[in-house]
């Protein structure tokens, strides 16, 4: 089971963001080409267009993930029907985007607007949710040779496409706009044969409007869940332009994601890898296991990211080849440990779609998201662009545990989660992060063996006591 967990978890890792891993392993070559305005310019973009990505599924991927589950015979003529919907709405949905960079586009960046918009719409015109629906099915069939044979591919290709748009051809932040392009392009063409001819998935565009208003009442309630990503990821970023801070200020806070990028990918990965694990054991009753599963993927994850934290001051060195937006390494340190919500909010997430309880969701969500954008409304204009890491912590703490309270998830668990563990944890561990950076070579590597020891020999723990529940459960049968 844990070896299934990391293999899986690395493999789907790297499928949906391929760009941001090729883009993180270029930086060491490209950022010696780039300055604070290019990363202030795809800031600012990025978080304008992540404030509606939201609308590009309208949720549906819940409904996906349920017919497969609890129709396995008849899921595919429910795909097929929302894939059709879904082409018809992505047109309407690319016009609206490109409607909103045209609006807000910076001036540096007005040479390049219509360009800009050929590049992020190109793709949703072309090819609707056709990736999103090709890696929904080999991720929930199991089959992660699919998605590492795509990930190796355009990983590299990514990486190349950076290289040489950024550093050959000094492109500035439209290299990494045309290498979005192209990679996105490519990708959504690996998975419209195997969709479309030889599994069977081809859009049906007469689809019944009686199974698509069902799957939109459930899945509709879950856009302001989605839409809350948008709200802890990217809108400090529009936040900052809003209230007139720099290009440059928002391009620092920008590359203090840089690791933090990863990490959110990990995050989603982690999900993509547990997700069809946890509903089987909700599906065959067995909580504790799905709990004990978490909680091997929540202290993997503080090994992880307390690891990189403690070398954060090496790494930005090593990778940022600037030494201005190097500097930024302490902002890194705070978002990559507000990533460590993510394994308990999976637990309190996956009961709750598979349950169906989708009208809980987004108050959890959304709150977590206003939580943020208000604190950055009342705290940036008093201290600058740096507290938006800080606010974006409390945030996240607040979406990872403040649902386990909830009296729906309360009256329909069985089990012990210890959020408030979890979360002083969490807590402790960034405090020390944050200071134990600036200690010496020797002292720090004496920390990260004992911790290293440490997390391993609870992962092993919570191993054995999932492997005594399979155990207990097949001397019962």
């Amino acid at each position: 089971m844990i070896k299934k967990l990391f293999s899986h978890t690395a493999i789907y890792g790297l499928a949906p963001q391929i760009t941001k891993i090729g883009s993180f392993l270029a930086l060491p070559i490209i950022t010696k080409d780039l300055t604070d305005i290019d990363y202030g310019v795809s800031g600012v973009l990025t978080a304008y267009t992540s404030a509606i990505s939201v609308l590009a599924t309208l949720g549906l991927k819940v409904v996906l993930v349920n017919a497969f589950f609890k129709s396995p015979g008849q899921y595919k003529w429910a795909w097929r029907q929302i894939y059709g919907f879904l082409n018809y709405w992505n047109i309407i949905y690319a016009f609206i985007l490109g409607l909103l960079i045209y609006m807000v586009i910076p001036d540096v960046a007005e040479k390049d607007k219509w360009t800009i918009l050929f590049l992020n719409m190109g793709p949703l015109i072309f090819f609707g949710p056709t990736k999103s629906i090709g890696t929904a099915y080999y991720q929930l069939k199991q089959k992660p040779v699919q998605i590492a044979s795509r990930s190796a591919i355009f990983g590299f290709l990514g990486i190349g496409l950076n290289i040489l748009f950024i550093s050959h051809y000094k492109m500035g932040y439209m290299g990494w706009f045309w290498s979005s392009f192209i990679v996105g392009m490519i990708y959504n063409v690996s998975f419209f044969y195997p969709l479309n001819f030889v599994l069977g998935f081809k859009p049906i565009y007469n689809f019944k409007r009686r199974l698509i208003r069902n799957s939109l009442k459930v899945s509709l309630p879950l856009v302001p869940h989605y839409y809350s990503s948008y709200l802890l990821n990217s809108s400090d970023k529009m936040v900052m332009d809003v209230m007139k801070i720099g290009t440059g200020d928002i391009g620092k806070y920008n590359v203090a994601y840089t690791v933090g990028n990863v990490m959110n990918s990990l995050g989603t990965a982690s999900g993509l890898a547990v997700g069809p694990l946890i509903n089987g054991f909700y599906k065959k009753k067995q909580e504790k296991k799905a709990r004990n599963l978490i909680f091997i993927l929540q202290t993997s994850f503080f090994l992880l990211t307390f690891g990189v934290c403690l070398w954060m001051k090496e790494a930005f060195d090593f990778l940022i080849r600037n030494e201005e937006l190097a500097k930024m390494y302490y902002l890194g340190i705070v978002i990559v440990m507000a990533y460590n919500y993510r394994p308990m909010y999976l637990a309190f997430s996956s009961k709750t779609m598979f349950y169906e309880f989708t009208n809980v969701m987004w108050k959890l969500t959304l709150t977590a998201g206003i939580i943020n954008v208000i604190l950055n409304l009342l705290l940036l204009p008093l201290f600058g662009f740096e507290v938006a890491a800080f606010t974006t912590f409390v945030a996240y703490m607040f979406m990872g545990y403040a649902g386990y309270y909830f009296k729906v998830f309360k009256d329909n668990t069985e089990v012990k989660y210890y959020p408030l563990l979890w979360l002083f944890t969490t807590i402790v561990l960034t405090v020390i992060a944050y200071f134990a950076v600036e200690l010496n070579f020797y002292i720090k590597l004496l920390i990260s063996l004992f911790t290293l020891l440490t997390g391993s020999l609870l992962v092993w723990h919570f191993n054995k006591l999932l492997k005594n529940e399979e155990v207990y459960e097949k001397g019962s049968i």
